[in-house]
């Protein structure tokens, strides 16, 4: 028997559909980012900072947390990276204006601007004698120093309070900050967005920096894991 035109059209997209079926459902099936990386660090919080590629300078911020024993997300938003893209935490070097890739305590959160409201979080305010030293030479590398001191030099460190739109509010990342490697690099954070790319940190818009200030919670423990989607710097390497 002859079929019409539509009847076949039909068919063929019902076989079509059933095919894809089970592809589909798998990729809705798939368990969330943090149940895929390597460390999650051990706590009940989790932020992720993914880039499409190594080269990439904007990708997606997203932060995590437990629920009745599963990972589920609390929020997202848009996110920038550094001016050169990302690369490998271990081997980056300072200047180099990547964002390294890997997994980080938060040390602590600071900002020009008090904290937000609902902030629990350990919270230093910046004044006009804040700096963070990035002065290899110094005892003070890697480290906020108030007021500056001389073995820090000026023109190698960074004045918090000239970063009005980026240090209103940040996290910092505790990239190389326990026992920090001369020339891998220093003050990393989490900050808001200024005009582009950043010269290493991440960055999110001013309201999602307010709301991950709100939500993560000392108590809980939180890291935060920085990569690519796949790759020798993929974020569930780490």
């Amino acid at each position: 028997m002859r079929r019409s035109p539509v009847t076949a059209a039909v068919l063929l997209a019902l076989a079509g559909s059933l095919a894809a079926g089970p592809a589909d459902a798998s990729a809705t099936d798939a368990p969330p980012l943090p149940d895929r990386l390597a460390d999650t660090g051990g706590g009940s919080q989790l932020i992720t900072a993914e880039a499409p590629h190594a080269d990439s300078t904007t990708g997606t911020v997203t932060w995590w947390e437990r629920r009745g024993g599963r990972w589920a997300e609390a929020g997202s938003s848009p996110a920038r990276f550094g001016a050169n893209g990302l690369a490998e935490g271990t081997t980056r070097e300072q200047g180099t204006s990547t964002t390294p890739a890997g997994l980080y305590d938060l040390p602590y959160a600071f900002g020009i601007e008090e904290a937000p409201a609902g902030t629990t979080y350990p919270y230093r305010k910046v004044d006009d004698d804040s700096w963070w030293c990035q002065d290899n030479a110094s005892a003070a590398y890697n480290r906020w120093v108030e007021p500056r001191p001389a073995h820090c030099r000026a023109d190698e460190a960074e004045h918090l309070v000239s970063y009005g739109t980026q240090y209103a509010h940040a996290l910092v990342i505790g990239f190389n900050y326990e026992r920090p490697v001369r020339g891998r690099g220093a003050g990393i954070f989490l900050h808001v967005d200024g005009r582009g790319a950043t010269a290493g940190c991440v960055s999110v818009p001013a309201g999602a920096m307010a709301e991950i200030l709100d939500w993560v919670d000392p108590q809980r423990a939180p890291h935060i894991a920085v990569g690519t989607s796949a790759g020798p710097t993929a974020i569930t390497r780490y």
